[in-house]
């Protein structure tokens, strides 16, 4: 069981959170203007890295709020 630091909460059990996918993706800045095959780059298409990757997670069973941290996908450590 990995355990998730919550920036308000502390240590908890990761069934407390729900995955948010990728951080720091901006919205198109103009979104009108995007083609299909655009928006499903922008909707559907995320980076993979292996190593340190910035992700989003929400403390859905805790304080209800979202945060950034970075995890290494190859060891699922959070960096504090």
């Amino acid at each position: 069981m990995l355990l998730i630091s919550c920036p308000w909460c502390g240590e908890r059990e990761e069934t407390e959170f729900h995955y948010g996918g990728q951080a720091l993706v901006n919205y198109p800045a103009d979104p009108e203007s995007l083609s299909d095959e655009e928006w499903a780059l922008y909707v559907f298409f995320r980076d993979n890295p292996k190593g340190d990757f910035a992700e989003r997670w929400a403390h859905t069973a805790g304080c209800r709020r979202w945060f950034s941290t970075v995890r290494n996908t190859v060891t699922s450590e959070f960096q504090s």
